[in-house]
C-alpha cells in the first residue's frame, strides 16, 4: 500500500498556517489601512490561526528599509509612516489646528521627560503653578493620560505621555527623547532667568526657566 494511502498517517491541519510572505502581506495591508498604530495582540486576532504576526513585522520592517515609507514601533504597536528624511514633503498637508503655549510645551516637556510626575512635581521643576487648563488642554490633546497614584501622603495622582505623543514625534518610547545638549543646538531650549518666582501661574502669561526642564 502506497505511504499516501496509509490510514494511520496524519491528517493535514485544516487550520494551517498562511505562508510568511503571504502573512507580510496581511500585516502590511492592516498597518498601511490603519491611521492609528496596530499592537502585534490586534494583528494575530484578525490573521488566520497560527499566523506569527511578529515574525511578520519583523520580515515586513527589514523589506521596507531604505523605502520612502518605513515600518516603525510605536509603543507597543507598529504603523507605516513616512521616513524621516522624507518628512519635509508632507509639510504641505499638515494643517496646526491649535498652538500650544509656552507653560504647555514646558508642561509636556516635564511629563515626557520624568514621567510619572505629579502636578506638585511639575510645578517644582517649572518654578511656576501649573494652571489646571493647561492639563486639560494637554489631555484634549491625547499627548498626556493620568498614571498610578503614588504611594505618598494624599496619594497624588501622576501624568504620562501617551501612545499618540510617541507617534506624533516619531519615538519608539520615551527614552528616545533627545538631550539637553540635542535640544539646545536644535534651538528648542534657551537659558531665560524664571521672570517670576513659585508664586506666578503659567495662565497669566508668565513663564518658567526652561534650564531646569530637562536633567541628564
Amino acid at each position: 500500500m502506497a505511504e499516501d494511502d496509509d490510514p494511520q498517517a496524519p491528517a493535514e491541519s485544516l487550520f494551517e498556517a498562511p505562508p510568511m510572505g503571504e502573512q507580510e502581506r496581511m500585516v502590511e495591508a492592516i498597518l498601511f489601512a490603519s491611521a492609528d498604530p496596530v499592537p502585534v495582540s490586534d494583528l494575530a486576532a484578525r490573521m488566520p490561526h497560527g499566523s506569527d504576526p511578529a515574525e511578520a513585522l519583523a520580515h515586513l520592517r527589514k523589506r521596507y528599509e531604505g523605502r520612502g515609507v518605513q515600518v516603525v514601533r510605536v509603543g507597543d504597536a507598529w504603523a507605516i509612516r513616512t521616513a524621516p528624511d522624507l518628512g519635509f514633503l508632507m509639510h504641505k498637508e499638515v494643517v496646526e489646528e491649535r498652538k500650544l503655549s509656552r507653560a504647555a510645551i514646558e508642561t509636556l516637556a516635564i511629563i515626557a521627560y520624568h514621567q510619572p510626575v505629579t502636578r506638585a512635581e511639575i510645578e517644582e521643576i517649572r518654578g511656576v503653578s501649573v494652571s489646571r487648563g493647561t492639563v486639560d488642554l494637554l489631555i484634549e490633546q491625547g499627548w498626556i493620560r493620568f498614571g498610578r497614584r503614588k504611594m505618598t501622603p494624599g496619594r497624588p495622582v501622576t501624568f504620562v505621555v501617551t501612545p499618540e505623543f510617541l507617534d506624533q514625534f516619531g519615538l519608539e518610547s520615551a527614552r528616545d527623547l533627545p538631550g539637553l545638549k540635542e535640544l539646545r543646538a536644535a534651538g528648542l531650549l534657551d537659558n531665560r532667568p524664571p521672570p517670576g518666582g513659585p508664586g506666578d501661574e503659567d495662565d497669566d502669561g508668565e513663564d518658567g526657566d526652561q534650564s531646569e526642564l530637562f536633567e541628564e
